[in-house]
């Protein structure tokens, strides 16, 4: 009967940290979007320091449930974790960064492109590959856009390959 409670009280745990989503702070005003884009419609907007409850993460966006609504904001926009006062090992951390001091907030996004989901699903589109096509200038004619803007041509070496001696 003890551990049939301690596998109870273990499980109960367990799900209580599964629902309990990640949670933000804002970090400035911004708009709240129906979908993961910059042109998308407006959903909601959020406040500099409003609590928010983070629900999904897609590219360099967020899913956040704010006081006024929820939608997408971009990642930037937002500092996750818990807001309030920091603890001394947060300060000794925040020193070895650089941050402690700077009020400047430190923040890269990891964003690199196409996942594997969107690349699987990917389908040629003729009215686009046109657009990129129409573009086209010939080797003359960027040779002359760089000459007007006084650009000149330099030779580059070759980087060593990395997994061969001497650069070989």
């Amino acid at each position: 009967m003890k551990h049939l409670k301690t596998i109870l009280g273990g499980v109960l745990l367990l799900s209580a940290c599964l629902a309990h989503a990640e949670t933000g702070t804002a970090l400035k005003a911004d708009t709240l979007r129906a979908e993961p884009f910059a042109d998308a419609k407006p959903a909601g907007s959020i406040a500099r320091n409003d609590g928010l409850e983070i629900i999904e993460k897609k590219g360099a966006w967020l899913k956040v449930k704010a006081p006024k609504g929820s939608g997408w904001v971009r990642l930037l926009s937002v500092k996750r974790g818990t807001s309030g006062k920091t603890n001394e090992a947060a300060g000794v951390l925040n020193v070895a960064s650089g941050r402690a001091g700077t009020g400047q907030v430190v923040s890269t996004t990891g964003v690199r492109g196409l996942n594997e989901e969107e690349l699987k699903a990917a389908k040629f589109n003729e009215e686009e590959t046109s657009k990129l096509e129409a573009n086209l200038i010939s080797t003359e004619q960027a040779r002359q856009f760089a000459a007007a803007a006084g650009l000149k041509a330099r030779k580059l070496n070759y980087l060593p390959n990395p997994g061969k001696q001497g650069g070989q």
